[in-house]
């Protein structure tokens, strides 16, 4: 490599261009005591940025996913509890987070057992086993993973499994997990590949890391019910009680086969995937057996328009957004035009969504569920409501404000209604192109 060392005369005028700027010394003093997201915010410009839409869905209170990354399990429950409230007319229902998170985690166990067992053969170093290894098991995840757990394990009210300190906290869950994991990868993958009872010895490692799993998440999130009766008061105050359900039995009576019509489409507006495709990702997953994870790739004049159709007919819409971009937590709203990080910095900070990807600058981190849309004259979005995972603190009681141009900047994935889809049928149909582990749309949501 060619090294070009910053030299003693480029310093002096880097020095000088700082010195004799008077805004510069100011901006000193202002940084020092004050943050940069409070000193960029423009109050003129996102004074038309309010809580006002001309499509809202009436949704039940905000919930809290505290101090875990579990805001894909939250965002997809906020959406079958009022599936199932509109049912039983109830006014406040939440479904069981714990009970989800604790089969993603032991089936999650199981994937990645698979996924180093099907590496083993790989060298120390190479780049899919270290990013299996590091990668581990955590808190996040995507839409299909959600619909592989409540196909394989149902749904309960949350009365039924209640939250925990270790699920509403789960920090010092992964890192034991994590450890128990890749102590277990670092046997298998110590067991010569000549040894005629390689087979034998790594089943062994499997079911002795598993039934170890198994009773650790037990003891963090409690044994999930084999069975539970559903007791509720509904908003005429009328009292139920609806007896010996199975998880299985409450999914099928409570949603049925809701999931299957449903599709993940995305806007990744990168060279390397073409859109009117769909993708997949390589050792993304959480239930070995399971159908693999789907992505229909749109531009994004047309992932706006299925988001909108979908809201406008009166169905909130799942969705995965890069949320730590401009983002006013005051006032709940994200939008790009309320803070002017350029003109605070004078650096150059101006990159397109395809940039954005390539660059390792944005990703999909964390999901939610629109619940409105504003429209203008002309039909085309200025605001979307949002339904968050983060409590009822704020102005709007834990719902927040999104701006036109931060949905089409930062929204990466949304989940659509099979019936939207008519006219990528052929393209859904395809074999999906396979991306590597690393790739962003493979990032999950926490």
């Amino acid at each position: 490599m060619k090294q070009t060392p910053v030299t003693a005369e480029a310093l002096k005028a880097y020095s000088a261009s700082y010195c004799s700027s008077p805004a510069k010394k100011a901006m000193t003093n202002a940084f020092s005591r004050t943050s940069l997201s409070d000193l960029s915010f423009d109050p003129v410009a996102s004074r038309d940025v309010n809580f006002r839409f001309s499509n809202s869905i009436k949704t039940m209170s905000a919930t809290n996913q505290k101090s875990s990354g579990r805001c894909w399990l939250f965002a997809a429950t906020n959406l079958l509890r009022e599936i199932i409230a509109g049912k039983k007319n109830l006014d406040s229902f939440e479904l069981s987070q714990s009970h989800l998170a604790f089969w993603d985690k032991f089936e999650r166990a199981n994937y990645y057992i698979d996924s180093i067992i099907d590496t083993s053969a790989l060298p120390d170093g190479d780049r899919t086993v270290d990013y299996i290894i590091e990668t581990g098991v955590g808190d996040g995840g995507q839409w299909d993973m959600f619909v592989n757990i409540v196909r394989k394990y149902g749904i309960v009210p949350k009365d039924a499994m209640p939250e925990t300190f270790q699920s509403s906290s789960t920090s010092q869950v992964n890192k034991y997990l994590n450890l128990c994991l890749r102590k277990a990868a670092c046997l298998i993958r110590s067991v010569g590949r000549e040894d005629h009872s390689r087979e034998a010895k790594i089943e062994e490692i499997r079911q002795k890391t598993l039934d170890s799993v198994f009773s650790f998440l037990c003891e963090c999130y409690t044994l999930p019910p084999e069975r539970f009766d559903f007791e509720y008061t509904d908003k005429d105050g009328g009292y139920h009680l609806e007896k010996d359900f199975t998880p299985i039995s409450f999914r099928d009576e409570m949603i049925g086969d809701y999931l299957d019509g449903y599709v993940s489409i995305i806007n990744a507006p990168t060279a390397d995937k073409p859109f009117g495709k769909t993708y997949t990702v390589a050792y993304l997953g959480n239930v070995s057996g399971a159908p693999e994870i789907v992505y229909l790739n749109l531009e994004i004049d047309e992932f706006r328009e299925l988001v909108k159709k979908q809201l406008v007919d009166g169905e909130p819409v799942w969705f995965g957004s890069d949320c730590g971009k401009y983002s006013d937590s005051t006032r709940k709203v994200w939008d790009p035009g309320a803070f002017d990080f350029e003109l605070l910095t004078g650096l150059d900070l101006s990159m397109t969504k395809q940039q954005m990807l390539d660059y390792h600058v944005s990703k999909m981190n964390h999901a939610m569920v629109f619940t409105g849309v504003n429209l203008r004259e002309d039909g085309t979005p200025d605001r979307w409501k949002v339904e968050n995972s983060w409590g009822s603190d704020g102005p709007n009681k834990g719902y927040h404000t999104a701006t036109a141009e931060w949905f089409d900047r930062y929204v990466y994935q949304a989940v659509i209604n099979k019936k939207y889809l008519e006219a990528f049928r052929d393209a859904l149909a395809e074999k999906p192109v396979v991306l590597l582990p690393w790739d962003p749309m493979g990032s999950l949501a926490d």
